[in-house]
């Protein structure tokens, strides 16, 4: 093909007064005049395109868009579009194929921003941030009642479907050691919603997830070497999460192995409140007096199931307790769940009046 330097020369036609000369000369520079039009014609069209499909910069305001199973990058670019968040679906698609990480938009509640470019809406689709209302996060040591009342509020399904799936635990994956017990197989994580989970599917999903925490630990395998079930090591874990912080997780299992091999009753406040249904973990005298099968003042040995959900860490603690010989624990600041830990019980004494002090100093 011939080039713009091919045509001019540095050995231009000689001189001449013949027409035919002038003429091929005219064609010549038509021809040079009319492909240098072509050039500048595609960069405008193609300069124009660009900026007529993308809006420039990180977009105003807000805007809420669904991803649902199986969408398409081109049918993510539409809901884009159709929310005024970008300009049109081939800004999203272009932004898309340059990025390998836009493979992992997966469905679910995004937050983003109206009149965006495709590769700052496709940026924040791929921030965590945009997710934040599509998330169901369940914390360590939740009760049942209060996981349903929290998958709920999170999914805006009635409670009542989370209680009917509870109440036919049998159809759950439960390993076969809860007896179809599910207090404590809600497994505390945070759950990336998509927004079509049912009642159902969403409680199976914290079973599943609770049964990979087990795996992970080896809850199974290694509860004979402590001497006691699965079962019995999940409920110890719950204690833990309910008396204590993660930092004395250890010590506190020792005292619960201690106590239980001594034949001493457990005495944690946690038990008696999972009985009233309440959630302080400071009783008077006559709360004490609960008749309840879960109050470890007057009943020996381990409560009859979890009292809570608890998370890897307690699990692992209530595995592998400390090594010591402490029968006694008190939370000397409730406000820090500072926890100090005793041999005897004369030290116990010591660190209630301990306790005692911190109350009526911040007594109002």
């Amino acid at each position: 093909m011939t080039t713009l330097n091919e045509l001019f020369t540095e050995d231009p036609l000689p001189p001449s007064r013949h027409s035919k000369t002038w003429g091929r000369r005219t064609v010549v520079l038509a021809l040079i005049v009319g492909i240098a039009a072509l050039a500048a014609g595609v960069i405008f069209a193609f300069s124009g395109d660009s900026e007529s499909n993308d809006y420039q910069g990180e977009g105003v305001g807000s805007a809420t868009i669904v991803v649902s199973r199986g969408d398409s990058l081109t049918t993510i670019g539409n809901t884009l579009v159709a929310a005024g968040v970008i300009k049109s679906a081939q800004a999203f698609i272009d932004a898309s194929a340059l990025n390998e990480k836009s493979a992992s938009i997966g469905p679910g509640r995004y937050s983003l921003r109206e009149q965006m470019s495709g590769s700052s809406a496709l940026a924040l689709m791929l921030d965590p941030i945009s997710r934040s209302d599509s998330r169901l996060i369940l914390r360590e040591g939740l009760r049942l009642d209060q996981t349903l009342d929290t998958a709920a509020a999170a999914t805006d399904l009635p409670v009542s479907d989370f209680e009917e799936v509870i109440e036919n635990a049998d159809q759950l994956p439960l390993p076969d050691w809860a007896d179809s017990k599910p207090q404590g197989f809600m497994f505390p994580a945070t759950y990336e919603l998509a927004g079509d989970e049912t009642a159902q599917s969403l409680i199976e999903i914290f079973v599943n997830r609770f049964n990979q925490g087990a795996a992970n630990v080896g809850l199974e395998a290694r509860a004979a070497a402590v001497g006691k079930s699965p079962y019995e090591v999940l409920i110890i874990a719950s204690l833990l999460e309910a008396e204590l912080i993660p930092e004395d997780f250890a010590k506190g299992a020792a005292v619960v192995y201690n106590r239980l091999e001594a034949d001493m009753p457990l005495q944690f406040d946690s038990t008696v409140s999972y009985a009233l249904g309440i959630q302080e973990l400071q009783l008077d005298a006559e709360q004490l007096k609960t008749d309840s099968p879960y109050n470890t003042y007057q009943v020996q040995g381990l409560p009859p199931t979890p009292i809570n959900s608890p998370g890897e860490a307690a699990m692992e603690a209530a595995l592998s307790p400390a090594k010591g010989n402490w029968l006694y624990f008190v939370a000397v600041n409730p406000d820090t769940r500072e926890t100090k830990f005793a041999k005897s019980y004369d030290r116990f004494l010591e660190l209630k009046e301990i306790y005692r002090d911190f109350l009526e100093s911040n007594e109002n």
